[in-house]
């Protein structure tokens, strides 16, 4: 008789403390059958699958079916962002004031011409224009930039939808896109996420972003229309004008009329870009400021700052600017960042609303908070699923995407929790294997299984130190502990 070899399954109890994560989230559900089924499709994103779908959760996580897992991402009745924000305020509870609000988007790669979004478009995945999703996300950090493990766990994330999507009504049909969604840009999603953010309570002081956010002056001034301090990357190009110039040019009496036409204007304040300012400025002023250890080291650059209004448009010699061209922000810095003597590097800019007695070694810590989010894409990819849909509808994706933040935001929570042991003891005990005590009742990464436990996959790290998988792909003859 042949002998077949087969998977097993993880068991049909769930884990205590993911349990006891999700309890104040099945409100958000109608139906225990739907909470059932999220915290079976949470913890088929929590194991070692190397693709985490509908079929293949059901074949490894027991007590649950691909059809109990597929009517929860489409038919079940309950909304993604509810989802979101009942585990934003739990997350709320157990973070600290004053953190940063960190914006970005990251390519999802696609085939195909029918996933909702999905178009031929720039993929930071890709490192270049390829057919993809993009998502746009919101990460709250700790105010921690000096920090290797600051704490952090997503907000909330909407796909950004193209125009030729926007305005195609039989793709939108078939992909279920609410007649609501109409076309934003990323920059304004990302502002819908930042009033997200607000309403449910997420306690940030400081709004981080990139150059694709940070150099657009309409978002600027629409974050400072929220009253809401801002630290985001800029491309040399960056219009600026100096506090001095623009008081000279205030002071200065007007064109004499010579009596044809309309009288002229006065004459805008010289623009400049953030590269010609940061370059007129002697060697004697950059400073070498280190923000935070990395892998290889101290991380350390040379910086300048300088306050600068931000501006658009420029004088022209032939003729005055008109004032509806000319839009000048109010005084805020900018800062720049160049490769320490001797070293190779990109030289980079930001510009920020902080006050004027920020401290420098503040500002370059600030810049450099972005890698948070860096991180939450490359770990929520290989660890939690978050590219793993295989769907073609707007509300599967949606909630695909709130289930894996779900899933991340556990291991955070459990991380805060839990001590960090070295790397090579992943129970804290000096013995791998050995059950950990836990006065707490803690949940042991390891606990319930005298194997060594099972490895993340090369490429990618967990959100909570020490931690693995609860589920090995290739350990088929392991006998499982009940939960």
């Amino acid at each position: 008789m042949e002998n077949i070899t087969s998977i097993p399954k993880a068991s049909s109890e769930p884990l205590p403390e993911l349990e006891a994560f999700l309890r104040p989230l099945a409100p958000v559900f109608r139906r225990s059958t739907s909470t059932q089924s999220m915290e079976r499709y949470v913890t088929g994103l929590l194991t070692d699958l190397e693709h985490k779908t509908c079929e293949t959760i059901a074949s490894t996580v027991a007590g649950t079916s691909t059809e109990r897992l597929q009517h929860l991402l489409t038919d079940a009745a309950w909304e993604a962002t509810a989802l979101d924000e009942q585990r934003v305020r739990e997350m709320v509870k157990i973070s600290p004031a004053g953190g940063i609000l960190i914006l970005d988007d990251t390519g999802l790669p696609k085939k195909g011409k029918r996933s909702p979004g999905v178009a031929l478009q720039y993929s930071g995945t890709l490192g270049k224009v390829g057919n993809c999703q993009v998502m746009v996300s919101a990460q709250y950090a700790a105010d921690e930039p000096q920090q290797s493990r600051p704490q952090h766990w997503p907000v909330s994330a909407r796909l950004y939808l193209p125009e030729s999507w926007a305005q195609d009504r039989p793709r939108r049909r078939r992909a279920h896109i609410p007649d609501e969604v109409a076309f934003q840009t990323k920059g304004e999603i990302a502002l819908d996420l930042v009033d997200r953010a607000r309403a449910w309570g997420v306690p940030f002081s400081v709004v981080s972003t990139d150059a694709g956010y940070g150099n657009n002056p309409g978002f600027l001034e629409a974050l400072e229309e929220r009253h809401l301090a801002y630290i985001g990357g800029i491309e040399r190009c960056f219009g600026v004008r100096l506090p001095e110039e623009l008081r000279m040019a205030e002071e200065a009496p007007p064109p004499a009329y010579r009596g044809r036409g309309r009288p002229p204007e006065p004459r805008a304040a010289p623009l400049h870009t953030a590269r010609k300012v940061a370059d007129a400025l002697p060697d004697s002023a950059w400073q070498t400021i280190s923000w935070r250890e990395g892998r290889q080291g101290t991380l350390s650059k040379q910086f300048v700052a300088v306050r600068v209004h931000r501006a658009t448009g420029r004088h022209s010699k032939s003729a005055y600017c008109r004032p509806s061209r000319v839009k000048t922000g109010p005084q805020g810095w900018l800062l720049a960042e160049r490769p320490l003597p001797g070293q190779e590097g990109k030289r980079k800019w930001y510009y920020s609303n902080l006050p004027a007695d920020t401290p420098l070694q503040r500002l370059a810590a600030l810049a450099h908070s972005r890698w948070i989010i860096e991180q939450f894409y490359e770990e929520a990819k290989g660890e939690c699923g978050l590219d793993h849909f295989q769907g073609r509808r707007w509300d599967g994706l949606h909630r695909h995407w709130a289930l894996a933040m779900l899933s991340y935001s556990f291991l955070s929570q459990q991380r805060i929790l839990l001590p960090i042991p070295p790397a090579d003891d992943p129970c804290g005990d000096g013995r791998i294997g050995k059950i950990p005590q836990s006065p707490q009742g803690v949940f042991p990464p390891c606990a319930g299984t005298t194997e060594p436990p099972g490895n993340p996959s090369s490429d990618h790290a967990l959100a909570l130190a020490g931690s693995h998988p609860m589920l090995h792909r290739y350990r088929v003859h392991q006998t499982l502990p009940p939960s």
